[in-house]
């Protein structure tokens, strides 16, 4: 029996569904295409209760776009380009925050669409597919929860300089769901847990107690995503034979581009079934 746990779709159920399209690889490519970013979070949050409804047939087969269609704006930098956010900055440091994880919240709904529809061949029970539909739902929830908080500050999405290092690590790794599961939830994700504390614990300080508030909202939703991706980390280990810790090591190495670098969350990650003795070895100098 499919279980999938859901939070109440604002404005509207069926904004945006496609009400023709009965196999899930197609509504997750329709996400994928989709480049207006509300509209995007919205039918992705329609997509997982379809499924939980059962109002989603069949898998399909539908193949994912390489890249995501995305707005004009915001206009995409390297990363070393993006201006840092500095919340004690006043307003245009906290708009800067909240528009720069609005951005990564919008590839994560990208993200978790790929994944359903792009690694049909793995065979995945589905449980799988009930774990990153409500992946889906969630980051589909943060964006427009950031969203609606930019709007408060007087801002929008859009507005400010973003980066494309999020995608650039879907491509490494859109040949092999482990190789995904590896990087995307196990270091890009469980590096949210790491540093999101620190960030309500900023906002708080200058009393902007709303944007803290999402903020929360996200931290306990990302330690679910994380727990999502370890366990199926696990189960495709068991699958093909391979020693967890020592293959997730080895796919880091070889396809994540950046640093695995403390200081870690060690109570979120445990709490997301993610022990030290994995990522540990990675900081080492």
């Amino acid at each position: 029996m499919r279980c999938l746990r859901l939070y109440r779709l604002s404005r509207g159920r069926r904004i945006g569904e496609h009400p023709s399209m009965t196999d899930l690889t197609g509504r997750a490519v329709a996400v994928l295409q989709e480049a207006d970013p509300q509209q995007k979070a919205r039918l992705a949050r329609v997509m997982a209760a379809d499924w939980s409804n059962g109002e989603i047939a069949e898998r399909g087969r539908d193949k994912p776009p390489d890249r995501p269609n995305r707005p004009t704006h915001p206009l995409l930098k390297r990363p070393g380009e993006v201006p840092r956010r500095r919340i004690n900055r006043g307003t245009a440091g906290r708009i800067a925050l909240l528009h720069a994880l609005a951005h990564i919240e919008l590839n994560a709904i990208d993200l978790a669409c790929d994944i359903l529809a792009r690694f049909t061949a793995e065979q995945m029970p589905d449980a799988f597919y009930d774990d990153w539909l409500l992946v889906a739902e969630e980051e589909g929830k943060h964006f427009l929860l950031l969203s609606e908080r930019l709007t408060e500050l007087g801002a929008a999405y859009g507005e400010l300089p973003a980066h494309d290092g999020l995608w650039q690590a879907a491509e490494e790794t859109a040949h092999d769901l482990l190789a995904r599961l590896a990087v995307v939830p196990l270091v890009l994700e469980a590096r949210g847990l790491d540093v999101t504390p620190n960030m309500i614990t900023k906002l708080q300080a200058v009393e902007d107690h709303e944007s803290a508030a999402v903020l929360e909202v996200i931290y306990e939703d990302e330690i679910g995503h994380v727990a999502i991706g370890k366990r199926w980390f696990d189960h495709l280990c068991g699958t093909r034979n391979l020693d967890p810790r020592e293959t997730w090591l080895s796919l880091v190495r070889l396809h994540f581009k950046g640093q695995v670098k403390p200081p870690f969350n060690a109570a979120a990650r445990d709490s997301a079934g993610f022990p030290a003795d994995f990522y540990e070895a990675l900081a080492l100098p």
